[in-house]
């Protein structure tokens, strides 16, 4: 009942519309009209600017986080204290990408994801943080270092937990919530081999409806 709970508030909380709400407040836009049809911050970056974009991607990160600390404080006397977390974080990955508040629509998971990894395993972000920024640098593709980053999450996580750094729950996280992040890349990856995915740098224009 304990790892359902945690399912259960991770999910509501990883399914607040970020980029919707931000698009609208700063736009009169629904995000999901333009661009890659998705609410995060890689199609805000494209259609509402760095400022609206870096808003959505603080509050979605912040989504993956709270729902790890919640669940770690709704059961801190539970032994599976540690799973709990793992699955309310995994919990708000899916309720981001599927959100019962705007029809089951959302966006892609990364910075959700992130913010729970983090909150799982800071070591494993702060490896990961530098590979996936390097790859998106030279390639200048944000999907290639989302999906390297999600491939690579869980590897670096159970090299941590050999030396002690990490724990079985974050493994178990980090390979989830790649899992997950890299099937929501489905349609990226098949762009990115047919040359046809857009690079940074390339805008959806956005006209304000007030």
């Amino acid at each position: 009942m304990g790892l359902l709970l945690a399912a259960f508030l991770g999910y509501l909380l990883g399914a607040i519309p970020f980029g919707i709400i931000i698009g609208r407040l700063t736009k009169g836009i629904d995000l999901r009209e333009y661009g890659s049809h998705r609410t995060g911050a890689t199609n805000a970056l494209r259609t509402l600017g760095i400022r609206a974009a870096a808003a959505v991607f603080v509050l979605d990160v912040a989504k993956g986080v709270f729902a790890v600390l919640l669940a770690r404080f709704l059961f801190a006397d539970d032994p599976m204290v540690e799973w709990a977390a793992g699955v309310a974080g995994f919990a708000a990955i899916v309720g981001h990408n599927w959100s019962v508040f705007i029809s089951f629509s959302g966006g892609r998971g990364v910075a959700t994801s992130a913010g729970a990894l983090g909150a799982m395993s800071i070591w494993t972000l702060a490896i990961l943080v530098p590979i996936v920024a390097i790859v998106i640098w030279r390639s200048r593709y944000v999907s290639l270092g989302s999906i390297v980053g999600a491939i690579a999450a869980p590897i670096i996580t159970a090299l941590l937990a050999v030396i002690g750094a990490a724990t079985i729950p974050a493994i178990g996280y980090a390979l989830a919530s790649g899992l997950l992040v890299t099937a929501a890349h489905a349609d990226n990856i098949g762009r990115l081999r047919a040359g046809t995915e857009r690079r940074i740098g390339q805008k959806e224009a956005a006209e304000s409806h007030g």
